[in-house]
């Protein structure tokens, strides 16, 4: 007997892919995965990468990227410790879709900001 997958929907309240969809609608995370799409990094690295990102807010988007199997966490035994992130295959899946929205942020952040004034000045 096989068994049917439900149909789910962002649009239904009780909906669970709404917390996928809160979480990568997230710039931070969108800019982690951005990031992490070219190359296996670490922490610091990834803070450096992303300009204005506290250690707290990197340390939990990393943990709930981990935790829904976007990222993973590679912990070598090293003095002292060295950790390591990188996209899952299922994070692969989420880095074109991401850049392509970070890209449209870039190429039209100058239109926006126009609109912004001209709403603003009503």
């Amino acid at each position: 007997m096989s068994q049917t997958m439900p149909d789910w929907s962002v649009l239904a309240s009780t909906c669970p892919s709404r917390t996928s969809l809160a979480r990568i609608a997230n710039k931070w995370t969108a800019m982690v995965v951005s990031l992490l799409g070219n190359a296996r990094m670490r922490f610091g690295d990834l803070k450096t990468g992303i300009d204005g990102i506290s250690g707290k807010v990197l340390t939990e988007t990393l943990r709930d990227l981990e935790r829904d199997g976007i990222v993973s966490r590679h912990v070598y035994a090293e003095v002292p410790p060295r950790v390591e992130y990188e996209l899952t295959e299922l994070g692969c899946t989420l880095h074109e879709p991401l850049l392509v929205l970070c890209r449209w942020a870039e190429q039209h952040i100058a239109e926006v900001i126009v609109n912004r004034e001209a709403y603003d000045a009503r």
